[in-house]
């Protein structure tokens, strides 16, 4: 059984920063392709950032281009969301997924495995 586990979400005045962690378990985490996804009230779930089993590719949203940071540690098997400059926009729940395709993916659809999701909160 596959367990993503988010963290670090909470509430951050616009321009400041957050880091979220998310934890997998279950799985050999370095067969993954791993993304990040958030869904704010009344809308779909949208794309944010994605990276490849080895880390050494990454792909944004043009929303979040030049503000936030993907990265992973596949001996922790942990990948990681540096958000600064965060804008009020920017508030909904984030989650973590889990692709087990070669192809790095932008779409909901394509992620095999999904976290519970951890609130982010920007007041402006």
């Amino acid at each position: 059984q596959v367990q993503l586990v988010e963290s670090g979400g909470g509430l951050v005045q616009a321009g400041g920063s957050l880091r979220l962690s998310c934890a997998v378990r279950g799985r050999t985490f370095s067969d993954s392709q791993m993304g990040w996804f958030r869904q704010a009230p009344g809308k779909e779930r949208e794309f944010v950032a994605a990276i490849t089993r080895s880390g050494t590719s990454t792909r944004y949203s043009d929303s979040v281009k030049g503000r936030f940071t993907i990265s992973r540690d596949n001996v922790k098997k942990a990948v990681f969301l540096q958000m600064n400059s965060l804008k009020s926009e920017d508030t909904a729940v984030y989650y973590c997924a889990a692709d087990n395709s070669p192809v790095l993916h932008t779409t909901v659809r394509s992620y095999d495995y999904w976290g519970q999701g951890t609130q982010v909160t920007v007041s402006s």
